[in-house]
């Protein structure tokens, strides 16, 4: 896209959203469960990574499009941020959080506070609200929140439920249509 056209985009973006509000969100929050692979020590074809604003496991090797990878190393389970991958750019920060909040309670993520340049050591049970990477086009993080749900130490794979906020400007991380 031409700088003139990214421009008239993020013009037309603006006015739309007036008063400094957005636009209405149209993506709806939903939840999935996914199961992710390690990094190591499974095929390489097995996805390791998430992106939190295509709400999707992606490959590493294919793309540094993702907000963290899963890796199991001496017997830890890790969730690790772009960024503590040595991966990230300026400004990108995706992060990783542990919430003492339920799933289903955690609603507004916070705005700090977030790992992003070492790993997050997780075990069954643990809720973790991510942002991610700057994808959008008004240069802000998606959320996204997750609990684990199982562990295959023999398999080197973890399940998990996400809910992430596809919409860009908005944290909100209830079900539906998000308001705010």
């Amino acid at each position: 896209m031409s700088h003139s056209r990214a421009l008239l985009a993020l013009a037309v973006l603006c006015t739309a959203c007036g008063d400094n509000r957005l636009g209405d969100a149209f993506f709806e929050n939903t939840v999935d469960t996914l199961t992710i692979s390690s990094l190591e020590g499974t095929p390489v074809s097995a996805p390791s990574a998430y992106s939190i604003p295509d709400d999707r496991l992606v490959r590493p090797d294919l793309t540094t499009g993702f907000d963290f990878v899963y890796l199991v190393r001496d017997g830890r389970h890790l969730l690790i941020p772009l960024d503590a991958l040595g991966l990230g750019g300026r400004g990108s920060n995706p992060g990783l959080q542990q919430s003492t909040a339920a799933f289903d309670a955690l609603v507004d993520p916070p705005t700090s506070g977030y790992v992003s340049d070492d790993s997050v050591a997780v075990a069954v049970g643990d809720v973790l609200v991510a942002r991610s990477r700057i994808a959008c086009v008004l240069s802000v993080p998606q959320y996204a929140k997750l609990e684990v749900l199982a562990i295959d130490a023999a398999a080197r794979t973890l399940t998990f439920r996400v809910m992430a906020n596809t919409n860009c400007g908005y944290r909100q991380l209830g079900p539906g249509i998000p308001r705010n």
